[in-house]
């Protein structure tokens, strides 16, 4: 029997999700471990000591703990939609996008969902600082159906958890928003069976010596 690779996951993260998007249309077949992020099992640990999610264990023993890695992995193997060569954009344009999306956007989406836990501004400003990324795929979204064109690029699928993340903080208020497109953009990847498929529900991974 052939040792397939082992994900270490959690459901909700946005990059354990983007990581599961790519390996989900890669065709690969993994080992999914859902996990809690707290109380990480050691098996987690003792492969990638920062203890976050997602985690990608080879059956060769080699570990790729950055989101973007394993997007990259699995992909570079099957791209079967071309996530990775879109038609209207360079992969230096996405990359640029995914670069921003994961460090200022997720800082100020950080400091959004969990407003209380920095007391220094409100959610609202926090929300407020996060206007201009969003106001930026609003643009590239008036004369596209995605990001980077009429196609799905990674791009797309690399933002789709985070910007769904912001959405649903307070999704009254996304809804009434002037981010139309952007609004229509993410209801129409939500929908899609692909998203639905990797967000199934799993049952919490545990050692089998702990299972005894």
């Amino acid at each position: 029997m052939t040792k397939l690779p082992i994900l270490y996951s959690f459901r909700r993260c946005p990059y354990a999700i983007r990581a599961r998007l790519a390996i989900k249309i890669s065709g690969i077949q993994v080992e999914l471990r859902e996990v809690l992020l707290a109380d990480k099992p050691k098996a987690l640990l003792d492969c990638s000591p920062k203890g976050t999610v997602p985690v990608l264990v080879l059956p060769d023993g080699s570990v790729i703990d950055e989101s973007r890695d394993i997007v990259l992995w699995a992909l570079n193997q099957h791209d079967p939609q071309n996530w990775l060569s879109p038609r209207s954009a360079t992969q230096e344009e996405v990359n640029s996008l995914i670069d921003v999306n994961d460090s200022e956007f997720k800082l100020h989406l950080d400091h959004y969902k969990y407003a209380d836990r920095f007391p220094e501004e409100s959610a609202e400003s926090y929300r407020q600082q996060a206007k201009n990324f969003l106001q930026l795929l609003e643009d590239k979204l008036k004369n596209n159906q995605y990001l980077t064109g009429n196609t799905i690029s990674l791009a797309d699928m690399a933002l789709l958890p985070f910007i769904r993340q912001f959405a649903y903080v307070d999704k009254a208020w996304f809804d009434q928003s002037q981010y139309k497109n952007l609004h229509a953009w993410l209801d129409k990847l939500l929908a899609e069976k692909l998203f639905s498929d990797v967000m199934e529900k799993y049952a919490r991974w545990q050692p089998a010596e702990l299972m005894q």
